[in-house]
């Protein structure tokens, strides 16, 4: 039984032995990870579904009919503030 120990623990390979034997060099795995960075990238660039020309449009509009608004909102408070402020003034 020692004598298969023996000749289990010959075959076997110290850890001082033991090299990087399996693991790719660095410049390898950079490689091989900017590869595979750049192949996901174009399979999800495939799946982009674009906007037709109607909806940038009605988007467009959207957005600039809110924007005016806003303004139209922010123009009004501050004309009442600033009313409402000089009237202040003008009592003390």
């Amino acid at each position: 039984m020692s004598e298969q120990k023996k000749s289990v623990q010959e075959n076997a390979p110290k850890k001082s032995e033991k090299k990087a034997e399996n693991k790719p060099g660095f410049f390898t795995r950079a490689k091989n990870t900017v590869s595979k960075w750049i192949r996901d990238f174009r399979s999800e660039c495939k799946k982009i579904v674009w906007p037709s020309k109607k909806h940038v449009i009605n988007n467009t509009i959207v957005v600039i009919a809110v924007a005016i608004v806003f303004c139209i909102l922010v123009y009004v408070l501050d004309v009442s503030f600033g009313f409402v402020r000089d009237t202040i003034v003008k009592l003390v």
